[in-house]
């Protein structure tokens, strides 16, 4: 590839920590990026683009946004415009859809019952299993919801989604999730709840319009780290792959993706309903519901499979996994040069708006930097 010019900044990864960092350092501390990434567009997962029936899709599976930082929400703020959205998920469970996080709908509807948010609270409470130290994603519901909500709701949904049992996943794989002894069906109680308008492609976009950014996509960390000039390294993809897998390799979990486009108005009543104990799939996507496009006589869905191989999506939260990250993460404090950021080089799980978070604060320490050098 012809790259012509030095760089202040190689940036390795174009997805929300990486366009975050670029758009940083080029507007406000001036300084030259070169943005990579090994895929064919920006956007990291979260990219998404119309397809033939004129209907926004996400290639990679849904990206709902929401947070409680004023901060994040307004920094986003200068790239795009908003819909506001509240995020609703059903469960297929014996026959029914009902709502996931658990909530008074769900227990009634399942036990066919008729209780108020006391009776459900004495209901938990005399299903619950005590457990005097939480250590595994099992641990967690059983000892919150009991263990034939377990059973219907999480068990096998776990299996499919991470390819092993939940007690023999850390507890935070379930801990995100929380029940609720009211009605509120929302997936997500966060004060800022929306979708670009247009799009997470052309928020990116608007990221990245800066002179002093330039894009390289189809292009990866190997194809440009012995060709290009740069001072310093904002590295996010796997660490493992960063250190030739010098420790191991790290496990990641990884998804197969399903678009089909039918010629019907609706499929779904939401966004998004799960298929915990059903099918080989996780859940179905219809993105309409995301979107709020009218006038389309079609609708489009994604259907998961979670997969071992393939890219990387979520790292895999067993001790283990914890215990080879830590030695990558050792061995990266003597690069003061390269920074790590994001869940595959920080092998970690990250909502959007954390991962923003984590660039934002990585882009001030750097800056802070900057400053005690002059």
């Amino acid at each position: 590839m012809a790259i012509q010019k030095d760089f202040d900044y190689l940036i390795v990864g174009a997805g929300f920590a990486g366009c975050v960092l670029a758009e940083r350092l080029a507007n406000v501390s001036n300084k030259k990026v070169l943005i990579i990434d090994k895929r064919n567009h920006i956007g990291g997962n979260a990219y998404d683009c119309y397809d033939e029936a004129g209907i926004l899709v996400h290639k990679y599976g849904p990206h709902i946004f929401h947070t409680n930082s004023a901060k994040i929400f307004n920094y986003l703020s200068q790239f795009t415009q908003w819909r506001f959205y509240e995020h609703r998920v059903l469960s297929q469970v014996d026959g029914k859809l009902v709502p996931i996080p658990i909530n008074l709908t769900t227990v009634n509807k399942v036990y066919n019952l008729q209780l108020d948010a006391v009776g459900l609270t004495r209901f938990f409470d005399s299903v619950k299993e005590e457990i005097s130290c939480i250590r595994s994603a099992e641990d967690v519901v059983i000892s919150q919801v009991g263990r034939d909500l377990y059973e219907k709701f999480f068990r096998n949904y776990t299996r499919k989604q991470w390819g092993c049992d939940p007690s023999e996943l850390d507890k935070s794989v379930t801990s995100r999730i929380p029940t609720r002894t009211n009605t509120d069906d929302r997936y997500f109680t966060d004060e800022y709840q929306f979708m670009p308008l247009h799009g997470y492609t052309r928020m990116f976009k608007q990221m990245l319009a800066h002179p002093n950014i330039h894009i390289a996509v189809s292009t990866s960390y190997q194809d440009v780290k012995d060709v290009v000039s740069y001072k310093e390294l904002i590295y996010s993809g796997p660490i493992d792959e960063y250190f030739d897998y010098c420790y191991g390799k790290l496990p990641y979990r990884s998804l197969q993706f399903k678009h089909e486009t039918l010629d019907i108005l609706q499929l779904q009543p939401v966004a998004v309903v799960n298929y915990p104990n059903d099918h080989t799939y996780t859940r179905i996507t219809e993105y309409k519901h995301l979107t709020g496009q009218i006038g389309i006589n079609k609708t489009s869905l994604t259907y998961e499979f979670p997969c071992w191989g393939g890219d990387p999506y979520y790292p895999v939260p067993r001790t283990e996994n914890k215990e080879i990250y830590l030695k990558y993460k050792a061995k990266s404090a003597s690069l003061p040069n390269v920074h790590f950021v994001g869940r595959l080089a920080t092998y970690r799980y990250y909502n959007m708006d954390q991962v923003v978070g984590q660039a934002l604060t990585l882009y001030h320490h750097i800056a802070q930097k900057q400053l005690c050098n002059l």
